[in-house]
């Protein structure tokens, strides 16, 4: 399980230095996808592969589906640690999320999202400010803290 939040920066060749308790966890290779909200997703292979059956089980007549597979796989790229613990991003999703130099990386329970920082910092506060409303929503599906 991923959780916490880490400050780190992107060089102008696109590496990012991925924080050390995530490491282990994401394995040798992994996947880094388009996010939603502007960011990026990051997937173990074994958590890809579970993404990869749900999105294969759309229905392919439905152009919401189509759309958001294609949004999803065609931004995905398999990357690989050196060994400064660091990961190239390719220029495609730095340009998407906004990647430019701070960045904030999340742990979200089965992946990794990077943020840049302002856009983290205006998504946050925006979500601080209805955090209770959101909680009162999720009783909805059942859940309870």
């Amino acid at each position: 399980m991923f959780m916490g939040e880490y400050q780190h920066s992107v060089d102008e060749k696109g590496r990012m230095i991925v924080p050390a308790k995530f490491r282990e966890a994401l394995g040798p290779q992994f996947i880094v996808t388009r996010g939603l909200d502007n960011c990026l997703f990051v997937y173990p292979k074994e958590e890809w592969a579970v993404l990869e059956q749900k999105l294969k089980s759309l229905p392919l007549m439905k152009a919401d589906a189509r759309a958001f597979t294609r949004f999803f796989f065609s931004g995905a790229t398999e990357c690989e640690l050196d060994k400064q613990g660091r990961i190239n991003i390719p220029n495609n999703l730095c340009e998407y999320a906004k990647l430019a130099k701070d960045c904030v990386v999340l742990g979200v329970s089965n992946r990794v999202e990077i943020w840049s920082k302002e856009i983290w910092e205006t998504y946050y506060q925006q979500s601080e400010e209805s955090f209770n409303e959101i909680a009162e929503k999720l009783v909805d599906f059942n859940f309870d803290l």
